[in-house]
């Protein structure tokens, strides 16, 4: 099982196949379940001072989650827990809804197969625990399931729990998921807006709905039959006088993750629809199993057809709206705008921020992390509107601490319906683009600066290593590299204008340059940032082991969008993979 602090994940299957749809579950995952539990009961337990702590317990669509909850429950009941029991709950949701308790156990495996499943755990600030905390919970977790006596009476007496208090959390099951739906509803309302007040929220949304009342607006969802088909999605598009289509809502008929190869779906939807007169569906997205995410398919007025975002450019987008939407509001000029990404986030993100006068600043891959900078960043006196993992389109905008699909659309419809005086013609002023007032997004998609950047969901993506010790395959690497460099030099300055480059390393919320020793990354992001004459960042190449899967996991940026460019990445992601398999020796 790998423990980390995006989440814990294993086959849950009990086949231990990970395309295996079974609803069962071994005895072993039984107790590991029970384990789970039990240790954040006593965390949070301690944490809060709390003998009977009130906790959030969802699950996404997975076959196995109701095994995995059952056995949850029954440790949380035996613990004296007050729960609050969703059933089949979006991330987003069970975590906007805990702020108003103590904390929250979320049954999912993200974008994993369907056979795996985990759990991630959280207190009330909207977020998992960050790597420290979850640390905590971690070293007893591991401690129990080491000690096979303990774990068997720790079971035993988890299903020694009172059966009418275990009944009357399934039967409060409805009511809790009611004020889940409803607590998220109003959280949404917060985040897309920017603002906690009622009146300015109204004002907002307002807006939406003359636009869209104006000009139709339709957005299709391919929910692929994950936790966003029971959640606010219809309800709060319809509110806002926007229509909604959807497919696949009940069943998972294709592989989860959210990447271009899956989203041909909702695409087919659109052009079906617009070839049936439904002109008005602009927009498209899929979530994955746990609603966190979720990518986008465009109408491309000019080639008459849906077209796939690539996850770098869906939130470029979103970090375009947010910086302009946050300026838009800021009439006096006084906030500090900056955005908190992921390392491997395309160099784009820095020359948007750079023509709207924002920071960017830059954490080790995994969601707590790139949180936690941020929060790190507001402490300082920046205003962190957005921030995200760019690599996989993850946008989280502030006070969400977790990515939200419907955030992403918002935001492209922000700039999409807000036209008078709007974000694009804020955007184009500061960009130097010229502005057209009939503009599609094809129009603002022209407008961002231009790279060539590998999908994380790509083959070539994803390496398998023999190493364990990533510190010392990343020193096997740089000896590598050093010695190669030294004669490819001359070739990489002909060919693309590399004269330079500069190593770094991002450790949790923390990011150090100009490294001399590469192991000094750990298991952490590891960049090699070229440069080119006039010292101005070029391309990169970037490598980290998975936190969430058994695979290290490699990418490229480079600038431009040409052939040469496509090229460019095509060879340096060919240098960095020979690299590291003769490291990996």
């Amino acid at each position: 099982m790998i423990l980390s602090a995006s989440g814990w994940r294993k086959v849950f299957a009990a086949s231990g196949a990970e395309q295996d749809k079974t609803l069962e579950i071994t005895k072993e995952s039984t107790a590991i379940s029970v384990a789970a539990a039990v240790c954040f009961f006593d965390y949070l337990s301690n944490l809060t001072g709390l003998s009977s702590p009130v906790i959030a317990v969802g699950m996404d669509t997975r076959p196995t989650g109701p095994a995995i909850a059952d056995a949850v429950l029954h440790a949380l009941v035996k613990k004296g827990a007050i729960i609050q029991f969703l059933g089949v709950s979006s991330a987003p949701e069970i975590m906007s809804y805990a702020k108003k308790l103590d904390g929250f156990i979320y049954i999912s495996a993200s974008h994993n197969p369907i056979g795996h499943n985990g759990i991630k755990f959280g207190t009330n600030d909207g977020g998992v625990l960050n790597a420290q905390e979850n640390a905590k919970v971690t070293e007893q977790f591991t401690k129990l399931v080491a000690d096979d006596e303990k774990l068997a009476k720790t079971v035993e007496e988890a299903y020694s729990c009172s059966s009418t208090q275990l009944k009357q959390v399934y039967t409060e099951k409805n009511s809790a998921k009611h004020n889940s739906l409803k607590a998220y509803f109003n959280f949404v309302k917060h985040t897309i807006s920017s603002s906690a007040e009622k009146e300015v929220q109204d004002k907002f949304f307002d807006l939406i709905k003359t636009s869209a009342k104006e000009k139709a607006v339709g957005v299709v969802c391919d929910y692929n039959g994950s936790s966003r088909n029971l959640c606010i999605d219809r309800d709060f598009f319809a509110e806002n006088n926007i229509h909604f289509n959807s497919i696949n809502d009940s069943e998972i008929v294709h592989e989860i993750i959210p990447e271009s190869e899956n989203l041909v779906h909702v695409a087919k939807q659109m052009e079906w629809l617009h070839s049936q007169g439904y002109k008005e569906y602009i927009l498209g997205y899929m979530p994955d199993c746990d609603g966190d995410r979720g990518n986008i398919v465009y109408w491309d007025e000019k080639q008459k057809k849906a077209v796939i975002l690539k996850a770098q450019e869906v939130f470029s987008l979103s970090v375009l709206a947010e910086l302009c939407w946050c300026i838009w509001n800021d009439k006096e000029g006084k906030t500090k705008p900056a955005v908190a990404v992921n390392c491997p986030t395309s160099m784009r993100i820095e020359e948007i921020a750079d023509k709207l006068g924002a920071k960017v600043f830059r954490a080790e891959v995994g969601e707590a992390n790139v949180v936690n900078l941020a929060r790190e960043k507001r402490e300082e006196g920046y205003t962190v509107p957005i921030l995200g993992e760019g690599s996989n389109g993850g946008t989280i905008t502030y006070p969400s601490s977790v990515r939200d699909p419907l955030n992403t659309v918002f935001a492209l419809l922000k700039l999409l319906t807000i036209r008078e005086d709007g974000l694009f013609e804020l955007w184009c002023k500061k960009s130097g683009n010229k502005f057209k007032p009939d503009y599609t997004l094809t129009d603002i998609l022209e407008t961002l600066p231009k790279y060539t950047t590998t999908g994380v969901s790509e083959p070539r993506a994803v390496l398998k290593v023999k190493s364990l010790d990533h510190s010392q395959l990343k020193s096997n690497f740089q000896e590598a590299f050093e010695k190669s460099w030294k004669s490819k030099k001359a070739e990489l300055q002909k060919k693309y204008g590399i004269t330079s480059y500069e190593a770094i390393i991002t450790n949790g919320t923390k990011e150090t340059r100009d490294v001399k020793n590469y192991s000094l990354s750990k298991k952490g992001g590891l960049k090699i940032l070229f440069k080119d004459k006039s010292d101005s960042p070029c391309a990169f190449i970037w490598m980290r082991g998975s936190g969430t899967e058994p695979v290290f996991r490699i990418m490229c940026d480079v600038k431009g969008s040409d052939n040469n460019a496509i090229k460019e990445e095509k060879a340096l992601l060919e240098w960095e993979t020979e690299l590291l398999k003769e490291a990996d020796k």
